[in-house]
């Protein structure tokens, strides 16, 4: 295994990582924003409505807010609190500024994807819905071989090799912190997971719904304490990062590579922690149900923000705002170990527990929101119930494997599954764009006559063509699917 990560593993993941993918997703991302007239700007206020107004659905369906928190459970993870700090530790407080700039530049991509995710959905045996790139693709782009592809790579990436790094993340932070053995870390984690793994997507867009804003919250308010404890000092933080982006002065001391590094190491840890652009949210964002696809697309691009601006550059400031010794550039540190010796720093050695815990639920409700993804993927596949039985079980074993396991050469592959899957949806983005963008104008000339938009197939003159048969596909004058059970959100 060694042999092949580094022979053919390592530089594949150099190449498609460093040369490729990064510019690739910032390109697509400007042309996005461009098209949609910088959506994540115009509408700002108005996902932050979408969001506040989004809580009820159907009966038996999943509201918008709860798709929005199984995006959230998926992005805001290990990546947040471990991510964050090793692009400070490699790219310096540079990086922090280039991990803003993806962020909101990948808002207008993320629109996109979940508008498409939503247009191209299909409705599920739960009384949900199921969607994302392997939907739109085949459904949008007439590739069944193409969906096909985009559902592998994201079922290995996502259901297996991701869920393994986050349950070796918690099995680390036990065992670092208070003592507590893999095994025995790796026992609990699938007696956790096994329950919610085996109620399904609903079951896990509940639990979600309830744990991960709290557990955000609780981050960002610790955070702002910090900050508030150190207020004089947010201006030359502030400086430090802006000046470091661009090699300035002291703030680039200790990096190799300068710029290059700051901007490749915040691109890089940036569109891994919010995934805009990776065709992994839309997954959640398609099983909402709503009256308008753009609803849901401006829920999961606010959900970039929270994600990066917000949690991430918390800990951005928990990290800079520590004393030199705990944060020195360049030199190699554990991500989410360097977090923790921050706050600690900070606030004492009694939050060392409260690090834990919050470690614990971001990193555990990441392997809920990645096996959901992993899960509709299978039914596009058209799994059996007994094969999906299987992948269930397989899940769990996995969890339980990663925490005992040395996962350098998983983290490689899974690297490499991510950015070839990237690439797939990025493509359908560009091919797909059209029926996005034509739902947008859609949405908005409601918006503008004083309407609650909804979501008429019949009556859209902006898309590029009929619409396949499906949720949304209606008579003329019957009105929207979704609309004839679902109350005005």
């Amino acid at each position: 295994m060694d042999w092949i990560q580094q022979t053919l593993i390592d530089p594949v993941s150099t190449v498609l990582w460093t040369y490729v993918l990064v510019y690739v997703l910032l390109g697509v991302g400007l042309y996005l924003g461009v098209r949609t007239r910088f959506v994540q700007v115009r509408m700002f206020g108005t996902m932050m409505r979408e969001v506040a107004s989004s809580r009820s659905g159907s009966a038996d369906g999943i509201s918008s807010f709860q798709a929005f928190c199984v995006g959230l459970a998926s992005r805001v993870g290990t990546g947040n609190i471990a991510g964050v700090a090793i692009a400070l530790t490699l790219g310096g407080p540079g990086a922090i500024f280039w991990m803003w700039v993806v962020a909101l530049v990948g808002m207008a991509t993320a629109l996109v994807e979940a508008t498409l995710a939503q247009i191209f959905k299909v409705p599920a045996g739960d009384g949900s819905f199921r969607g994302g790139p392997a939907f739109y693709i085949e459904r949008g782009l007439r590739s069944r071989r193409g969906g096909i592809l985009f559902a592998v790579l994201l079922i290995f990436t996502f259901g297996i090799a991701f869920n393994m790094v986050q349950a070796n993340t918690i099995a680390d932070v036990l065992d670092g912190g208070h003592g507590v053995a893999p095994a025995l870390s790796a026992l609990g984690l699938m007696v956790l997971t096994a329950p919610v793994v085996f109620g399904g997507v609903r079951r896990i867009a509940r639990v979600a719904e309830v744990l991960l804003p709290a557990m955000a919250l609780a981050y960002v308010l610790l955070a702002l304490v910090i900050i508030a404890m150190n207020v004089t000092a947010v201006g030359s933080v502030l400086g430090t990062i802006v000046q470091s982006a661009f090699g300035v002065g002291e703030a680039a001391a200790g990096i190799t590579g300068g710029v290059a590094a700051a901007l490749l190491n915040g691109a890089r840890r940036g569109l891994f922690s919010n995934e805009a652009g990776m065709g992994s949210a839309p997954n959640a964002a398609a099983t909402a149900t709503t009256t308008h696809p753009v609803k849901q697309g401006l829920i999961q691009s606010l959900g970039v923000f929270v994600d990066t601006i917000v949690v991430c550059s918390a800990t951005a400031f928990i990290i800079l705002f520590a004393g030199s010794g705990v944060y020195v550039p360049g030199e190699t540190t554990e991500g989410a170990s360097l977090t923790q010796a921050a706050v600690v720093d900070q606030l004492g050695s009694v939050f060392t527990p409260v690090m834990t815990v919050l470690v614990f639920v971001f990193a555990f409700s990441s392997v809920l929101g990645n096996y959901s993804y992993a899960e509709v993927n299978m039914g596009f596949l058209r799994a059996r119930p007994a094969v999906l039985t299987v992948f269930r079980v397989v899940v769990v074993a996995c969890v339980g494997f990663g925490a005992v396991a040395d996962l350098v050469a998983v983290w490689a592959l899974a690297d490499v599954a991510m950015g070839l899957m990237a690439l797939v949806n990025l493509v359908a983005l560009v091919l797909l764009a059209p029926w996005a963008l034509g739902a947008l104008r859609d949405f908005e000339r409601q918006r503008r006559a004083g309407l609650d938009p909804v979501f008429r197939t019949d009556a859209n003159l902006d898309l590029p063509r009929e619409l396949p048969d499906g949720v949304w596909a209606a008579p003329a004058g019957a009105g929207s699917p979704e609309r004839q059970h679902l109350p005005t959100s």
